[in-house]
């Protein structure tokens, strides 16, 4: 009996060729069902009864994959040229000359799914894994156990150990189907419920639910087009001369394979291939985006081999980004985590590239004035590279009348501070960075970085955690922080607060560069922070100093000028200065008149190996508090190298162009001016 559901299963589910009634069908499974339930010892692993109704799992497994699942580069050139080009690198590397006959390819569809991996031992289904990074993935054995498509027993003759790789999807009809079912959840006011965007992401997160009965209603499907681990090799297992021939043996196992998977030859019959597939794409009963190329040919695939742990005998072939019409209905500025102020247009919901779109940016003024984009155009979207979506293009004859050209305001919309755009660049900037609500949290990580002012265990996820619990507002909230406000943090314990009480007092203590730097003025990094500090001893005066003072600085331009004067010109950024000294943050000053000559002023270095005593960044330090330059890599101009143990290229280069080569007790030397 489970032979006969077997049969018919396949026939219905991967041929589409029924012989009996569904009621039938549902007969015989209801007959198998009674007869396990009489007799559980009969019941095995490979039963149809086994794909729905094992118990929720509490969490996936790890599954390292005994073969790699290794990626597939992307040729995102989507015109006939991406074809040509693999063709093209293919011949090369195998050395043919241009009169030598053309290489044989099998072209496949590149499906939109979640790739996975199906292990089979003795012919019965034992795993199932997810690519994950591709060394380890997770068992989602049972859940995949519920797509009909897959067999849970091989035919007799399968090798002893089986990896079958391919892609779970679900098929068009079967998501709208989804989404109807859900949104009618939603309208009974079932808590929780909600419709999907695309197949893609149904079909994934069906994957990964812990309970595999839910898994079952997402009605999912397979498709195989490879292999991982088989054993034992050329004793009883298959050998294959041909990727097509390997396609061929799984599908007389019983796997689904792609009907317009095709053996083709030659650069020209890719092309067409592509623009085929390209053509029918939208009739397809599934979401594809793409087709992909792969030398049909084993041992040349050997031949070949990899890259960057990717294989040079197989491709990629994208297809252009989908486009779809519709209307703006505004336009929004949002303001980034760093100050960027960027157009976006809100759009009447349109479904492109296998998602509902509402937004779409429109990159800098300067993009949205080439474009002329204004509120009620109709305008075609398109999801660039199928990630973010874009305005194409406006349809002109459709604007109405009255529709007003747009212009980048004045102020950030979120903190009212300048909206400036400097000189050279097409992006303009909120200038209260240490005041405005959107760059709250990248202010705050900047400002406590270890090369800034330094607060230990303030990383990305703790102030997640404090902007979103509105417990930190702005910087000085940092040191006002106490126990109770943090007691109520999630995974914050008693010992953790106040770890984290003790840095932030510690971080009072600083340096006048430090402190600049970690202001995060645009342009101004540790080494123009450091010239600052130097040059002007204090807070004040710099605060204080025009452009022309400012351009007396080493490493400070005329960029860099306009951008400290800017900075410091917005009262919001001079009041949170202020409330942080008020809170305690201090620093040692002196008068810039009193500097005296500095050892190495003018000088460059480069640092490379392991000195004795000093790290690298204490190295650094000491460098460039004798009015020296860091430099990364070694040029003419350079002019000395402090080289440790374990020097490497720069230290060959170094020799190779005759510059200078010390180490740290010479170093000191040059610092303490006794060179």
């Amino acid at each position: 009996m489970r032979q006969q559901i077997e049969h018919h299963a396949h026939r219905y589910y991967t041929l589409d060729e029924p012989e009996i009634p569904d009621a039938e069908y549902d007969r015989l499974f209801a007959e198998l069902q009674a007869i396990e339930a009489r007799h559980p010892e009969l019941v095995t692993p490979d039963s149809p009864t086994r794909r729905v109704g094992a118990a929720p799992l509490a969490a996936f497994a790890s599954v390292r994959h005994a073969v790699p699942m290794l990626s597939i580069r992307t040729e995102t050139d989507t015109q006939a040229t991406g074809a040509e080009n693999f063709d093209a690198r293919v011949r090369r590397e195998l050395g043919l000359a241009p009169g030598d006959p053309p290489v044989e390819y099998v072209a496949e569809l590149k499906f939109d799914g979640l790739a996975m991996s199906l292990r089979y031992e003795n012919g019965v289904l034992v795993q199932a894994a997810t690519r994950g990074d591709g060394e380890l993935g997770e068992d989602v054995t049972q859940n995949i156990r519920t797509i009909r498509q897959i067999p849970l027993k091989l035919p007799a003759g399968a090798p002893a150990v089986l990896e079958v790789r391919g892609e779970v999807y679900m098929r068009r009809d079967e998501f709208d189907a989804l989404n109807e079912r859900q949104r009618q959840k939603i309208a009974q006011g079932a808590k929780g419920e909600k419709t999907f965007v695309n197949p893609r992401n149904a079909a994934a997160g069906g994957v990964r639910q812990l309970d595999p009965g839910i898994a079952a209603q997402r009605r999912l499907s397979f498709f195989a087009y490879g292999l991982g681990e088989v054993s034992p090799a050329g004793q009883g297992g298959p050998v294959f001369e041909t990727h097509h021939q390997l396609l061929m043996m799984l599908k007389a196992w019983g796997f689904p394979v792609a009907e317009q998977t095709s053996v083709l030859r030659g650069a020209g019959e890719l092309v067409a291939f592509h623009e085929r597939m390209g053509q029918v794409r939208d009739q397809l009963p599934y979401d594809i985006d793409g087709v992909v190329y792969k030398v049909n040919s084993i041992a040349l695939q050997r031949q070949l081999g990899f890259v960057t742990r990717e294989p040079r005998w197989a491709v990629a072939h994208k297809y252009p980004a989908q486009e779809q019409l519709t209307t703006v209905l505004g336009i929004d500025v949002q303001v980034g985590r760093t100050g960027k102020l960027t157009p976006v247009a809100k759009l009447a919901p349109v479904f492109v590239g296998g998602v509902t779109v509402t937004n779409a940016t429109l990159h800098n003024e300067d993009e949205a004035r080439r474009k002329d984009v204004r509120v009620g155009d109709t305008v075609v979207v398109r999801r660039a590279g199928d990630v973010i979506p874009e305005v194409v293009s406006v349809v002109a004859e459709k604007r109405l009348a009255d529709a007003a050209r747009f212009s980048m305001p004045g102020q950030c919309p979120v903190c009212g501070s300048a909206a400036v755009r400097e000189e050279g660049e097409a992006d303009y900037r909120c200038t209260g960075g240490l005041f405005c609500a959107a760059q709250r949290k990248e202010a705050i990580l900047h400002y406590a970085h270890r090369r800034a002012v330094e607060v230990d265990g303030l990383g990305d996820k703790l102030v997640e955690l404090l902007v979103d619990a509105h417990i930190i507002r702005t910087l000085p909230d940092l040191y006002r922080l106490g126990l109770s406000s943090l007691a109520g943090l999630e995974r914050m314990a008693e010992k953790s607060a106040n770890n984290l009480l003790e840095a932030i007092e510690k971080s009072k203590q600083t340096t006048l560069a430090r402190f600049i730097f970690g202001l995060g003025i645009r342009h101004v990094g540790e080494a123009t922070a450091k010239a600052l500090a130097r040059h002007f001893g204090q807070l004040d005066a710099i605060m204080a100093a025009g452009p022309e003072q400012l351009l007396e600085v080493d490493d400070v331009g005329p960029v860099v000028a306009q951008s400290i004067r800017t900075f410091f010109d917005q009262p919001h950024n001079r009041e949170v200065v202020e409330q942080l000294r008020a809170c305690g943050v201090t620093w040692t000053e002196g008068q810039a008149a009193e500097r005296a000559a500095q050892p190495l002023a003018g000088k460059t270095l480069v640092i490379t190996g392991t000195l004795p005593t000093l790290s690298r960044d204490q190295a650094k330090d000491q460098v460039e508090a004798a009015g020296g330059k860091v430099a990364g890599s070694v040029s003419k101009k350079t002019d000395y190298v402090v080289a440790g143990a374990e020097a490497g290229s720069k230290l060959t280069k170094a020799l190779a162009l005759g510059v200078k080569v010390i180490d740290e007790n010479q170093l000191m030397e040059l610092l303490n001016g006794s060179a």
